[in-house]
């Protein structure tokens, strides 16, 4: 175990707010700081892999996630036909010990800002802290930051290290990488938002159709109410060339004809897709984005996390996941070590590789590909499915993403 005892933590996000909880289970003193003066549940759904529920669970949350979530029983993906393409279960119901969850990223992240605060006090997070710079000796860092919307400074604090977990504008990733420019723009925009309609195949399915210029998403984030309707999410996604790189705030609304027309005859029998985007509320725009992998991630007692450290294109079901991955792997390395420095260095090591791997393999659709090569092959449709695609071949990008990205079940459960 270090000796280190304090440490700040940049960014109250669900990566953040995971060490922190982390790191309090180690006994240290930890203070979380956030940009905005209000948390608010934004956002819309997310997945969370069973590894990262695995890591969720050791920490106690396992009640609370069954409160706010799905237990995602299978992923089916289908061609701009509705042609199934290939069917897996998932979490429980595929052997895992642990489940997956489709929860909305907003609950998930105001349950975790709740636990922060009842297990390490109300002021384990300070908000309308936005960073503006920091400097670090041989003892600790200094962190120095001011009200974002007024501008005006709030102090500074000092600790023993410093995590980085401000997300995909990272002032700490800045400062180490100031040339690094905006993320980098996929050429194709997601249209994200939320319906209550009745349950699609199981009540608990998530599926994803079309290909990679024309794409659709939809999985329950709530059970059943009364009357038979859940809270679906949806995801509309289509090719958009040039340049949309400011577009990046969950809070940017949409308008449905810039993406609606594109999907006005996926009707079918098992779900009626122009339905659910007619009948949602509010519509949020935002632009498929990553950047680069770097070389490092720590940097004396200052480190990256989660989407400062490897913003991803959201494929695979992994961005949250992989910043729970990160805190468990950083945990870790703190308590082998007993220099922070080395500690920093270890978790570096154990997890800068692997991300980046995923981020490169997120760039060609990841397990999504599927789609896309029955398009290719069978862009009118097919009558015999492994005429286009062989069971193997299916199984074989299915197992090789899962292996990439951590949650192999074999390896899992032992």
């Amino acid at each position: 175990m270090i000796k280190s005892k304090n440490a700040m933590i940049i960014g109250g996000g669900i990566g953040g707010l995971v060490t922190a909880l982390q790191l309090h289970r180690l006994g240290m003193s930890v203070r979380v700081f956030e940009s905005v003066e209000n948390v608010r549940a934004l956002g819309v759904g997310i997945n969370l892999l069973p590894h990262s529920v695995k890591v969720l669970t050791e920490l106690g949350l396992a009640d609370d996630l069954d409160a706010i979530g799905v237990r995602t029983a299978e992923l089916v993906y289908y061609n701009k036909f509705g042609q199934k393409i290939w069917q897996e279960p998932r979490g429980l119901d595929a052997g895992y010990s642990w489940p997956q969850y489709s929860v909305h990223r907003g609950k998930l992240q105001m349950l975790l800002l709740s636990e922060v605060r009842r297990r390490m006090g109300e002021d384990a997070v300070l908000t309308g802290h936005h960073l503006t710079g920091f400097e670090q000796g041989a003892d600790g860092v200094t962190a120095y930051f001011a009200n974002r919307r007024s501008g005006q400074p709030v102090g500074h604090h000092t600790a023993d290290f410093m995590i980085g977990a401000d997300g995909i504008h990272s002032v700490v990733r800045k400062t180490y990488y100031p040339d690094e420019g905006l993320p980098k723009y996929g050429g194709r925009i997601l249209w994200r938002g939320t319906t209550e309609a009745a349950p699609f195949l199981t009540g608990r399915s998530m599926i994803m159709m079309g290909h990679v210029d024309t794409k659709f998403v939809a999985y329950p984030i709530s059970y059943p109410d009364r009357d038979g309707k859940s809270v679906i999410n949806w995801i509309a996604e289509l090719t958009v060339p040039g340049g949309m790189l400011d577009r990046t705030d969950w809070n940017r609304e949409a308008r449905k004809p810039d993406f609606a027309p594109a999907f006005r005859n996926w009707e079918f029998d098992w779900i009626d897709v122009p339905s659910l985007i007619d009948q949602a509320e509010t519509v949020f725009e935002f632009p498929l984005v990553d950047k680069d992998p770097v070389p490092r991630w720590a940097f004396g007692r200052v480190v990256l996390l989660g989407d400062a450290a490897h913003p991803m294109y959201p494929i695979g079901s992994n961005g949250a996941s992989q910043a729970i991955l990160d805190s468990d792997a950083l945990s870790r390395s703190l308590r082998e070590h007993d220099d922070v420095e080395a500690a920093l260095k270890h978790y570096e090591e154990a997890r800068l590789e692997k991300t980046a791997s995923i981020v490169l393999s997120n760039r060609k659709n990841g397990p999504e590909i599927v789609m896309q090569i029955v398009e290719e092959r069978a862009p009118n449709g097919f009558t015999d499915l492994h005429s286009v695609i062989s069971r193997e071949e299916l199984e074989e990008i299915s197992s090789r993403y899962k292996k990439l990205a951590g949650f192999d079940k074999e390896t899992l459960n032992a």
